[in-house]
């Protein structure tokens, strides 16, 4: 499912196919990455906004997910930064704005330490990265959502419900329906194990980074009991600066896209 009404382009990498779409813009190039068992299409309502203020706006797929190969056997943010410094080399893109949502926030972070000068930036959305500590509740959480997940895929279309507490996108069902669809398809049982069972959550690869870098965290994100917290961490680890998304859930990039514009537009003209 594409992000734009741009077709759907694909690169090889060691072990797969990987789907992405590329809308042309003569501002500094940004690529975009979603969460964990998520489409690039989440970012449908924010490439509009940045293309419209110039930038070249680029959404990819994760292994596993959306329109890419299912058959990789590590769905690890180190490996998914690999397919990401590969589509650069794909594209002949040399310098970009690297932002990754919830599980990929971790994935720009290490794409930026492995190849400093190809990060004009970093961008964390709601990501899982220098988090503090989980605590009993978390645990328990997670340890019982894993595990039902990956026997019942269609649970994931339920829970979008509770990653967005606030404002949803008028097309949220209709996203949220064929997000369970895909997640349902036989082939995905793989990636799906993998996604649910890796760290998520690095901690130190932030010492690597050089570039700029701005985070992004919705003040209502279900998964974070503190997200002001969360976020001055890592905007402290990167020696970067956070911006609060007021009434944010999880995906504010498609519950308070205009929010998320306002501040990463002024972010990219810095950095470009």
């Amino acid at each position: 499912m594409s992000s734009t009404t741009t077709p759907t382009r694909f690169f090889d990498v060691p072990g797969g196919r990987i789907a992405f779409d590329d809308t042309p813009g003569e501002g500094l190039p940004v690529v975009l990455l979603p969460g964990m068992l998520d489409q690039r299409a989440a970012y449908r309502h924010l490439v509009p906004l940045l293309t419209a203020a110039g930038h070249r706006v680029i959404t990819m797929d994760l292994r596993g997910m959306g329109e890419s190969s299912a058959e990789f056997v590590d769905y690890s943010p180190a490996a998914i930064a690999a397919d990401l410094l590969a589509l650069l080399d794909h594209l002949g893109i040399e310098r970009a704005v690297l932002a990754g949502s919830s599980y990929t926030g971790a994935t720009v972070v290490k794409a930026a330490g492995l190849a400093p000068e190809r990060a004009a930036g970093v961008v964390l959305i709601d990501a899982f990265i220098e988090n503090l500590p989980l605590n009993a509740f978390q645990k328990a959480l997670f340890g019982v959502v894993g595990p039902v997940v990956k026997a019942f895929p269609g649970v994931w279309g339920t829970l979008q419900k509770f990653y967005f507490p606030t404002e949803r996108p008028a097309d949220f069902d209709a996203y949220r329906a064929g997000l369970a669809a895909m997640l349902r398809e036989p082939h995905r049982k793989v990636a799906l194990a993998g996604y649910l069972s890796g760290d998520s959550a690095p901690v130190g690869w932030s010492a690597a980074v050089r570039c700029p870098a701005l985070v992004l965290m919705g003040t209502k994100d279900p998964d974070f009991p503190d997200p002001e917290l969360v976020a001055d961490r890592q905007a402290a680890a990167l020696n970067g600066r956070k911006v609060m998304i007021e009434d944010g859930g999880h995906y504010p990039m498609a519950g308070h896209p205009q929010a998320v514009a306002a501040a990463l537009l002024p972010f990219l003209a810095e950095v470009a």
